[in-house]
């Protein structure tokens, strides 16, 4: 297993984690001071009082937890989202309420999960033609049903 290396921005961060022996994602909680209002219909950006050293060849890919997603009606409108690993700042999780009312979010609820992905470098090149396959350009529905 190999270290992540995580500081503290908040005194109220929680160290994100595995939640099961089987989980892809560590959950990441907010941190703030006080609850947040997250009010109907908006965007408000999370802080989880966290910077991480996501290690080179690797991206932190950041999707919303199912069960506070699904059960508060609360999205990320960029999903995945992808923390790079020259990033230093804090992380921050867009949240969108479509609940239909405001929502207050406590601190210490966990709203989203991170994963890591090993990434490969490719060097883009112009070149005269693609080789043929069998799908071609079709593009949405091409494949059928």
């Amino acid at each position: 297993m190999n270290n992540l290396p995580i500081q503290r921005l908040h005194s109220r961060a929680l160290l994100p984690g595995y939640q099961t022996e089987g989980s892809a994602g560590m959950d990441l909680a907010y941190a703030g001071d006080s609850d947040l209002l997250i009010p109907q219909g908006e965007i408000v950006f999370v802080p989880t009082g966290l910077a991480m050293a996501i290690p080179n060849g690797y991206e932190g890919q950041i999707r919303p937890r199912s069960g506070f997603s699904t059960k508060n009606r609360m999205i990320m409108p960029n999903a995945p989202g992808t923390i790079d690993s020259d990033y230093r700042g804090e992380i921050k999780i867009p949240i969108l309420n479509l609940s239909g009312s405001d929502f207050l979010l406590e601190v210490g609820t966990r709203i989203a999960q991170i994963v890591f992905q090993k990434i490969e470098v490719l060097t883009p090149v112009f070149v005269d033609s693609l080789d043929e396959t069998k799908r071609g350009a079709g593009g949405f529905g091409s494949t059928g049903k």
